[in-house]
């Protein structure tokens, strides 16, 4: 049904406009809408530049593009414009799962073919696609004669704004993007304080530069967030700054073992780089801007994969209830040579089977499993890590045959992990059994990790080597009818939508900092910034769901920074089709009544509305499971009170909804109080208003389950 509706999508390519004069200039192209206008030109020197307006005002000025090579004249100057030409395109596809089902895909283009005026008559296309919500262009480089391969030194693409905007930024790091957002004007972005982080097991940050997404918000309401799409064989792009320009440069990801950056075979073209225009902070989030950037689905079915939620062996391991080794020692046979355990292991046939019971009872899908396989004695802080882990052979405690078996008569999955360590080679050779072993017990989902300085040494994880190992790893599971979600990964640019076994990913300062860092964990403000920048590349892996926020028994310099009707929230507002309930189930069984919304709330939506928000402030999203037609809502604010109004307009006309509501408690606070909740329950129609006060720290969550007639 999916694929005929795709098949019957309105489609339209219409070649409007081909200019072959050798005297062209000031292109143009709007969005849509005509709300976006897009302008390229060239200098009197041949270099070619582009500027952007929004509702007749200049966002984006002067930029200019180029690329330097190796061994080769640079792509910067000394060009004339040989043609150009413009096309509409329209189109609706179907999410396989997401954010919704169906996704509309229309925009305006414009191509310009460039060619040097010297000797060399090198030539290079631009092209450009104009949506209602912002704009994405990338470069093409077409075949030539002499020239096979090309290295890329840098690419020197420009984002020039017009104002000093907020701007909510992590930096450019090399290697992870586990840092806290900070909030500065852009002339004052800084990263001087971010290097040599002790709470990360890699970080590189050579450049006063930021990662991508950026967002930033003007004084005149106009929003703006800087991204990529379509990441494949390249290195990931981060954002020089240029303080005086108030603008960037594209600086991209290198490597210690190679005086270049990028190699390419021609043809090739770059990733799209994306820009996102609205006047609101809400339509950011809306966008499917990077999505619609990718290729469509080059898998087919993919029905194999169900997305779900998940509990599982991990929150304890962070807590220090229990360890992911068994043996606890330097040598990595030692254990095996005498037989001894150290008792507290956590990933065993009981403590699983504990899990899977849980899961089973309260409609949770999935178990992650952590720890369950050989090699964690010696995993991290070793330089020689290749070869310390297998992704077949389990610990001694757990029967990997009984566990699967005692899942699937529940009707539950086991969750496969693979922490690499960082060792690509020996993660890479052994993909193949890995998968066979998932595929043979029936799984369908695993964790990747990548903790740790990559190695090969001297490679980085955003630069392309990595970027390669990312696709090609998703590429290999789906083989075997395998979905990746991937921790410490390359960011999210929307290839989901071409690769639909890319389910989620972490990619951000996640929930394990409030358990182990020294640093007092994450602010109340982090996922409301996180809502408006991590979030608009794609899934997030976070692992919500605490309810035992303070927890003293085990870390008592620890704690989460939320309320518990916060954490309830997550569920709705931090997207990925794989919800995890992460914390004990002691924890769990001692608080049914908020447990009750995690049994019933959806991970996979027919539609999303984001009702209200502002960057790093505050946030409230509704979203429309898919089958049932029940709506879940769930808001979340920094350490301010808010007050919020829900329109429930949303809902259908004619239709009774049982709504339960979990807010926070009159005396809540994310430090003082933050296990105070109030639950309430009544019916509810279309145009209803409930009126909600968010605590500091805190949020709401909303079930709204459709009454059946009688």
């Amino acid at each position: 049904m999916r694929q005929s509706l795709y098949l019957l999508a309105v489609i339209l390519l219409l070649i409007s406009c081909q200019n072959n004069s050798d005297d062209q200039s000031d292109l143009e192209i709007g969005s849509p809408d005509g709300a976006l206008v897009l302008k390229f030109d060239l200098s009197k020197d041949g270099r070619p530049f582009y500027t952007t307006s929004y509702k007749n005002k200049t966002v984006i000025d002067t930029s200019y593009l180029g690329m330097d090579f190796k061994n080769l004249d640079n792509f910067d100057q000394d060009f004339k414009i040989t043609s150009s030409g413009t096309a509409e395109f329209d189109e609706t596809w179907e999410m396989p799962w997401g954010e919704q089902l169906e996704v509309q895909n229309k925009f305006n283009e414009l191509w310009v073919k460039l060619q040097e005026s010297n000797d060399s008559g090198r030539t290079l296309e631009l092209r450009f696609r104009i949506y209602d919500d912002g704009i994405g262009f990338r470069y093409e480089v077409p075949e030539m004669e002499r020239i096979d391969t090309v290295y890329i030194t840098e690419e020197n693409t420009e984002f020039n704004l017009t104002q000093d905007y907020k701007t909510f930024w992590i930096p450019g790091d090399w290697d992870i993007y586990e840092h806290l957002y900070s909030t500065t004007k852009l002339s004052e972005i800084n990263v001087d304080k971010y290097r040599n982080h002790s709470n990360l097991a890699q970080t590189y940050i050579p450049n006063n530069a930021v990662n991508t997404p950026v967002t930033m918000v003007g004084t005149d309401s106009i929003h703006i967030s800087i991204h990529e799409a379509a990441l494949i064989d390249y290195s990931g792009m981060t954002l020089g700054v240029n303080s005086e320009k108030l603008g960037y440069k594209s600086i991209l990801v290198g490597s210690e073992n190679r005086d270049y950056k990028v190699k390419k075979t021609l043809p090739f073209h770059t990733p799209w780089r994306s820009v996102q225009i609205t006047d609101n902070a809400p339509d950011l989030i809306e966008s499917k801007l990077i999505v619609n950037l990718n290729e469509p689905n080059k898998l087919g079915d993919v029905s194999w994969f169900k997305p779900m939620k998940y509990t599982g062996v991990w929150w304890e391991m962070h807590l220090g209830k229990s360890t992911w080794d068994y043996g606890m020692t330097q040598s990595m046979d030692s254990w095996k040579d005498t037989g001894k355990a150290h008792g507290r292991h956590g990933a065993t046939t009981e403590n699983v089977k504990q899990f899977i019971e849980f899961s089973a009872e309260n409609n949770i899908g999935g178990v992650l499993v952590e720890g369950w396989n050989t090699g964690w004695e010696h995993w991290i802080g070793f330089e020689d890590r290749e070869g310390v882990f297998d992704f077949v052979t389990p610990y001694p405690d757990y029967d990997l045959e009984e566990v699967t078996a005692f899942a699937k008569a529940r009707d539950v999955q086991i969750i496969m992990h693979h922490e690499t360590s960082a060792a690509t080679e020996t993660y890479t050779k052994q993909q193949d059994t890995a998968f066979a072993l998932m595929q043979k017990y029936g799984m369908n989902t695993v964790k990747t990790g990548y903790v740790g300085k990559i190695l090969p040494k001297g490679e980085y994880h955003h630069g392309q080597y990595m970027v390669n190992h990312y696709n090609n790893t998703v590429v290999k599971a789906a083989e075997y009818n395998v979905a990746i979600n991937a921790h410490e990964p390359i960011k999210a640019t929307g290839l989901r939508r071409t690769y639909p076994n890319t389910i989620s990913r972490e990619g951000l300062r996640g929930q394990e900092f409030n358990a182990w860092s020294s640093d007092g964990g994450n602010p109340p403000e982090h996922l409301s910034i996180v809502a408006f920048t991590r979030m608009l590349a794609g899934p997030i892996d976070f692992t919500p769901g605490i309810f035992n926020i303070k927890f003293d028994e085990y870390k008592e310099n620890n704690q989460v920074n939320t309320t518990i009707a916060q954490q309830l929230a997550l569920y709705v507002v931090i997207y990925s089709p794989v919800q995890m309930a992460a914390d004990l189930v002691e924890h769990y069984e001692a608080n049914p009544e908020p447990l009750q919304f995690i049994r019933d709330v959806g991970v996979d939506w027919k539609q999303t509305k984001v009702l209200d928000g502002a960057v790093g402030d505050y946030v409230v999203i509704a979203r429309e499971e898919r089958e049932t037609g029940n709506w879940f809502v769930g808001g979340i604010t920094d350490e301010n009170v808010r007050s919020q109004t829900i329109d429930l307009d949303f809902l259908e006309e004619g239709k009774t909804y049982q709504m339960r509501l979990y807010k926070d408690g009159e005396d809540a606070h994310w430090n003082d109080n933050p296990l105070s909740i109030n639950i309430s329950e009544r019916e509810v129609t279309k145009g209803e208003e409930i009126n909600i006060e968010m605590k500091p720290g805190g949020g709401f969550a909303m079930s709204l389950m459709l009454v059946e007639n009688e």
